[in-house]
């Protein structure tokens, strides 16, 4: 399906944890992280994580190796591979970060599956240490969003999306995420489109809570067999949509 965009979250969308919160725990920096937890914004702190692992010898071909136990659910893997090869646009918007992501991806085959990650960047500078820097400059261009973490607004790169995929002829989005951040982007959504909230977790109690917000359908899944059937649904009857009216604007 063409007309369709699919936006993923990552951390405990795509993938069943906190990519962040893996490596921290599985590397064994849990002390550590906690003990600066309260001093650092949060890609600093990642950023701090990746400075100590280096200073330990670990390499980035370590921490990818670590990435690569992160679980991730047979039929999520099912429902990304099926959706592009029916001919959606598949998309990424994390607060995780673009090592960690793709890492994760290429292990699983699906990195190709994805025609953009917009996420926190990262780079391996000099000395072959990992950086990990924050989505919007904090200093030089704060985005002004009091719904989202300061480092971020997905409700921005929505917008942005939703401009470029216009330009195509592109224009249905299907979002799907967990978290208090995934909120402001749900509220981007237009009336044609649909959300897909994991359910007991924050998006889902705030979609909830203020339904009157949210113009698009919204779709609860709790696990992966039902966000692979939710959403092949949801290709699946969009497809039948667009052919009628091709049907019917042949006819008349």
């Amino acid at each position: 399906m063409a007309g369709i965009v699919i936006l993923f979250d990552f951390d405990r969308t795509i993938i069943n944890d906190d990519s962040d919160r893996w490596v921290v725990v599985e590397m064994g920096l849990t002390h550590l992280f906690n003990q600066l937890r309260p001093t650092l914004p949060w890609n600093s702190l990642m950023d701090r994580m990746m400075e100590e692992l280096h200073s330990q010898g670990i390499t980035v071909e370590g921490i990818a190796e670590c990435l690569k136990r992160v679980p991730l659910h047979p039929q999520i893997i099912a429902a990304i591979k099926s959706a592009h090869a029916l001919g959606c646009d598949l998309r990424i918007i994390s607060d995780a970060n673009q090592f960690f992501i793709e890492a994760i991806l290429k292990h699983h085959g699906l990195l190709g599956c994805f025609s953009e990650i917009d996420t926190n960047p990262t780079f391996v500078d000099g000395k072959g240490r990992l950086r990990i820097s924050p989505y919007h400059d904090l200093a030089s261009s704060p985005h002004g969003c009091n719904l989202c973490p300061p480092n971020m607004c997905k409700g921005l790169v929505i917008e942005r999306t939703r401009t470029s995929i216009s330009e195509n002829g592109k224009k249905i989005m299907i979002y799907l995420g967990d978290g208090g951040g995934d909120f402001c982007p749900s509220l981007k959504l237009e009336k044609a489109d649909h959300v897909m909230p994991r359910k007991n977790f924050p998006l889902w109690e705030r979609i909830r809570n203020n339904p009157m917000l949210i113009k698009a359908g919204v779709h609860e899944w709790s696990d992966g067999e039902e966000l692979e059937r939710i959403l092949l649904q949801l290709i699946d009857s969009m497809s039948i949509e667009d052919n009628f009216k091709t049907f019917t604007s042949t006819v008349s």
